[in-house]
């Protein structure tokens, strides 16, 4: 097997080993397991650094994913309960590698795998008080039957059933129960590392769907797109629950992705940044709430705890700037996603834009409305504060970093050399080189 062959296979099993050696060697010590876990993402970079990637969307994605397991990991308090999760963001992390770095018939066979870890999941996590989670289960059902059928089948069918995958793991209305049901109902740390994993396989899917796809079937999806974007602001604008206003925020942004998408009818390394910066503020906001929920509990109304600013100063400063992130100001990645795209895709409809600007807009009232409730007003006297502790500060500032490259690298960091051109159904693979 020569280098060209061996580092997609070595990315990808190498997480894959982490899981069953962790599993094996670290269970009955909770410390060890979650130690084991983060060192093992550590390593996955190894190989894709090694080599050097080249694919349609560009790099970054495939670098993001060993990242975004190592925040998520770092986020999670130990536990003994959370072990379970911790070993499934490996497996998953291997899956979502492997979908990405391997060639057609076999990157079909790990995004099944994905799919069908993500259902057992949330099968087993399904709770009679959340009865819609059966509709995202069911979605990502209908994601599962669009890699067979891309699988199988030739063009236009291969292209439409790539679609059905893509909608389901890149939110767009009203295919996004099953993002909102990960994002909610994934256990331990999973959530916030799912946040990250689904819209970057899904721009994989996308990128080589698009250019196969009528432009007659673009034109609506760019109308639900415009829908979604307004649908998530408005639901976001609503909700008391953290995780749910984080989901359907990220529902709204992805929305402007998906125009911009539909408008040029490709998907480029722009929209790579893009996606990158939504899904790792998505994922900040989700650890910077698990903080909350670990000193509080799973349950904790968000509208009983407030003056955070005083009493945690180090928590107060970082989710203050990961609001700023998720909000798309400048000089965070959301914002240079956004410009890129709305500098470089061509505008037909002006309508259409300041919808996407509305959208846009919104997100400063819901995000800074949930974050100035948490860090400022009166700070009760009769709850217990704790400032973030070293693996927390980690998880945020890295997330921060992370989100600032973003925003501030020059775009040709994350730009691939290989031409955008619409290749066989859900992906034909990335080309590997020393």
């Amino acid at each position: 097997m020569t280098g060209h062959d061996l580092f997609p296979w070595l990315s990808t099993t190498v997480p894959l080993i982490g899981a069953l050696t962790g599993r094996i060697f670290c269970w009955q010590d909770p410390h060890q397991l979650k130690t084991s876990c983060l060192l093992w993402s550590v390593l996955s970079l190894a190989p894709i650094a090694a080599a050097g990637v080249t694919a349609p969307e560009g790099p970054l994605l495939l670098y993001l994913l060993p990242i975004a397991s190592i925040i998520s990991l770092l986020g999670q308090p130990t536990h003994q309960d959370h072990r379970l999760s911790w070993l499934m963001t490996l497996l998953c992390l291997g899956f979502g590698i492997g979908v990405i770095s391997h060639p057609s018939v076999i990157g079909h066979f790990f995004l099944l795998a994905l799919l069908a870890t993500i259902t057992g999941l949330l099968i087993k996590h399904h709770t009679t008080l959340w009865p819609i989670s059966w509709w995202g289960i069911g979605l990502f059902g209908l994601a599962g039957l669009g890699v067979i059928m891309a699988t199988f089948t030739d063009p236009p069918m291969s292209s439409s059933a790539a679609f059905l995958t893509c909608v389901v793991l890149i939110p767009l209305l009203p295919f996004h129960t099953g993002y909102l049901t990960a994002l909610t109902r994934l256990p331990g740390n999973l959530p916030s590392f799912a946040a990250v994993l689904l819209p970057s396989v899904g721009l994989h899917v996308m990128v080589a769907m698009l250019p196969a796809i009528p432009i007659t079937i673009t034109g609506l999806v760019s109308l639900f797109a415009l829908a979604g974007a307004l649908y998530g602001a408005v639901k976001a604008l609503a909700q008391t629950r953290v995780r749910l206003m984080v989901s359907y925020g990220s529902l709204s942004f992805f929305s402007v992705l998906w125009w911009f998408a539909a408008m040029s009818h490709m998907a480029t390394s722009r929209a790579a940044v893009l996606v990158a910066a939504i899904s790792l503020a998505t994922c900040g906001l989700l650890i910077a709430w698990q903080v909350i929920r670990t000193r509080y509990g799973d349950d904790v109304d968000p509208l009983s705890i407030s003056g955070l600013a005083s009493s945690m100063p180090s928590y107060g400063v970082l989710l203050s700037l990961l609001a700023l992130a998720a909000m798309g100001l400048p000089p965070f990645g959301v914002f240079a996603g956004l410009m890129g795209l709305l500098l470089h895709s061509p505008i037909p409809s002006l309508l259409g834009l300041l919808i996407i600007l509305s959208a846009w807009l919104a997100a400063s009232w819901y995000i800074m409305s949930a974050v100035q409730r948490l860090l400022f007003g009166v700070r009760r006297s009769d709850i217990r504060h704790h400032d973030v502790v070293p693996s927390e500060w980690g998880a945020l500032v890295t997330t921060i970093l992370v989100l600032a490259l973003l925003g501030l690298a020059p775009n040709n960091w994350f730009a691939s050399t290989m031409a955008t051109q619409p290749v066989d159904a859900v992906s034909q693979g990335t080309i590997w080189q020393r």
